[in-house]
């Protein structure tokens, strides 16, 4: 029968970890870390696509209820769109640049942390706050 530590990890359990199980466990963190940064990609990309044909839906909701429709006006929806989708777009091409990078840091055990995306990030919702707020006040 084999022993066990005082924190309840058999003896072979701690042996796997110092030959590996660590490493592998910071790559799974790695992993998981850059699915976290696609799926707030893809929800700045998706966010961007709704700013993009909300005029769209607007006119179209005008039509229904049987009010006249105005010609559309220019405004800031498609720049807005379009801009968000591409900077979704940066930030998954960013995400996994990081994960290899950080994977081949980890493999070397020379992990430097980066706050590239985080502030990409910080300005993607500086962003989205500003255009909506004079998106907003244009609409009024």
């Amino acid at each position: 029968m084999r022993g066990r530590e005082p924190g309840g990890m058999p003896e072979s359990g701690r042996e796997q970890e110092s030959k590996g199980g660590h490493n592998r466990r910071v790559h799974m963190a790695n992993e998981r870390t850059f699915l976290a940064w696609v799926r707030t990609s893809i929800a700045i990309m998706a966010f961007g696509f709704v700013v993009e044909k909300f005029s769209l839906f607007v006119k179209q909701m005008g039509y229904y209820l049987g009010k006249e429709a105005a010609p559309p006006q220019p405004g800031y929806s498609a720049m807005i769109g379009i801009v968000l989708v591409g900077l979704g777009l940066v930030m998954g091409v960013l995400a996994f640049i990081r994960y290899k990078a950080v994977g081949k840091q980890i493999e070397d055990d020379t992990y430097q942390p980066s706050v590239i995306l985080s502030v990409l990030l910080f300005l993607s919702l500086l962003s989205i706050g500003v255009f909506l707020i004079l998106y907003l006040y244009h609409s009024m």
